[in-house]
């Protein structure tokens, strides 16, 4: 054996030691289990909060509903207050009590909760709803910080730990990367490349990096599995009140911290859901654009033809349907029955068989309008191969390959098709004909930002206007500068389009429950 074959052979070897190890390392590691204690609604001489227990609850792998159990805690505190006007909990508003606007010795994850809330509801109150955040990346971006700082709160009480003691986790990290090292220089001696040496030293060691940064984490120290028994047994003795996962989040005001506990227990399943802190329904966003709170419903135009497209792009698309109509029209009007074959056993192979010879002419005239389009590939040419499969397999003398074969004139199916092309084209060039227009001009606030597939797609943008309690989204070309949800904009629209062409900002977005900088004040004189 060579000596380049022995390093790889040992490359190998380590890697399957470092499994072998890592296996063992998370067996060695792995929690407790928590023994649940006697059914209790105690909490204890010094209760963690909602959210360290939503921690201990989740047996240490997250903190769901950690957010909205902080909320219910605080509005149990009296520094916010939870009100319900009707019989429907979901429009439940929330609003900061004078206690709360200067409330001392919170920990980080309660003030981010309160600043959120403050950022929220201003000099009134808010909707439960419009706590929710409008952008997808500022929801995660701020739970994740949210974590963070309850897992430090966490360790701090002793409840707490890494997974994998700081040596042991050096250790596996800088052991992924041996077998790197080893198959490295393997390939020089192999005459391989500097670029081909890196990409096999650094790709096992990227590897086994990715498997060990997924299983790090917390887990539980002795306390905290003792501390989650005692939470368990009150998540049994609140279970035993059926209407309780039931309580709407105002209810707090009778129910008082347990509303706070159940949620973080994952007892109070309305409550946690009404409460969110996440990037909210895409669908449904609460507004106060024009002056008082309301529920915008968003439509996404999807499958509207020429959403977003340019003049350009519209007469060419256009053009296609135009193509794709004729060709069918053509085919259908000059096919002749001596085109096609009689199928019977000697004609098995040929190219002129009934349904074959219909499946070329549609899907050659789908293929020619793709060509017009731009939109031709290799794979349109694989696609085009398995479009034309029921045609080649068609067989016998009866069904619908042999009927279409007799029928006279233009099959009914075929019709219905070049009606519908030909209607997209006429629809297609109106439209381009109307982008032709002076853009109008909308004024309102930004509600959400969703992109759509494709590198090039445009995205939308759902504009509030202020005077509809329904919105159609915008194009905003990819290309276009970066609109922040939230911003008060100008835009100049082609309403056929919904496309927008110009954006001009007229006021910036409010922070979305970033931390509120204190002002820096003077010294005295």
């Amino acid at each position: 054996m060579t000596l380049t074959e022995q390093l790889y052979w040992g490359g190998a070897g380590l890697i399957v030691l470092w499994l072998v190890g890592f296996g063992l390392a998370l067996a060695a590691t792995r929690n407790g289990v928590v023994a649940p204690g006697p059914a209790t609604q105690e909490f204890g001489a010094d209760p963690e909060p909602p959210a360290v227990v939503s921690l201990l609850g989740n047996h240490w792998r997250g903190v769901e509903h950690a957010a909205a159990a902080t909320l219910l805690d605080l509005a149990a505190r009296g520094l916010v207050e939870l009100r319900q006007p009707g019989d429907d909990p979901a429009l439940s508003t929330v609003h900061l009590t004078g206690a709360g606007r200067s409330a001392p010795g919170l920990t980080p994850y309660e003030q981010r909760v309160l600043d959120r809330v403050s950022s929220r509801v201003a000099d009134g109150g808010a909707p439960i709803g419009a706590i929710a955040f409008r952008d997808d990346k500022r929801a995660a971006s701020w739970n994740t910080a949210l974590r963070r700082e309850i897992i430090a709160d966490a360790r701090l009480r002793g409840l707490s730990r890494y997974r994998f003691p700081r040596l042991l986790g050096s250790a596996l990290l800088t052991g992924a990367f041996v077998p790197g090292a080893l198959f490295a220089v393997a390939a020089v001696l192999g005459g391989h490349g500097v670029r081909a040496a890196l990409c096999a030293g650094v790709a096992p060691g990227a590897a086994l990096a990715y498997l060990l940064g997924k299983s790090l984490g917390e887990r539980a120290t002795p306390k905290g599995l003792e501390r989650a028994g005692h939470w368990a047994g009150l998540r049994a003795w609140l279970t035993a009140h059926e209407d309780f996962a039931r309580l709407p989040p105002a209810s707090v005001a009778v129910w008082d911290r347990y509303l706070a506990y159940g949620t973080a227990l994952g007892v109070t399943s309305l409550t946690g859901r009404l409460l969110g802190f996440d990037s909210g329904d895409r669908r449904r966003v609460w507004s106060s654009y024009g002056g008082t709170w309301r529920p915008v419903r968003i439509r996404y135009p999807r499958l509207r033809p020429g959403f977003g497209g340019s003049t350009s792009r519209l007469l060419r698309s256009a053009t296609a349907a135009g193509v794709v109509a004729v060709g069918l029209c053509a085919f259908a009007v000059l096919r002749q029955p001596d085109w096609m074959v009689a199928v019977d056993a000697h004609s098995g192979g040929s190219l002129r068989r009934p349904g074959l010879v219909l499946s070329a002419g549609w899907v050659g005239s789908a293929l020619l309008g793709l060509v017009v389009a731009g939109k031709f590939s290799r794979w349109t040419l694989f696609l085009a191969f398995l479009a034309m499969m029921p045609g080649n397999f068609a067989s016998g003398s009866h069904g619908w390959a042999g009927d279409a074969a007799t029928h006279e004139g233009p099959l009914p199916g075929e019709l219905v098709a070049v009606a519908a092309f030909g209607a997209l084209a006429a629809y297609l060039l109106t439209v381009a004909c109307l982008e032709l227009r002076e853009p109008a001009t909308v004024t309102g606030e930004v509600l959400r930002m969703e992109s759509r597939k494709g590198k090039g797609a445009a995205r939308f943008l759902a504009l509030d206007e202020g005077d509809t309690d329904l919105t159609t989204a915008w194009a905003l070309p990819a290309a276009s500068q970066a609109i922040a949800t939230g911003a008060q904009v100008r835009l100049r629209v082609s309403r056929g389009t919904r496309t927008i062409r110009s954006a001009e900002l007229v006021r910036a977005a409010m922070p979305e429950g970033d931390r509120v900088k204190a002002p820096k004040q003077e010294a005295p004189s």
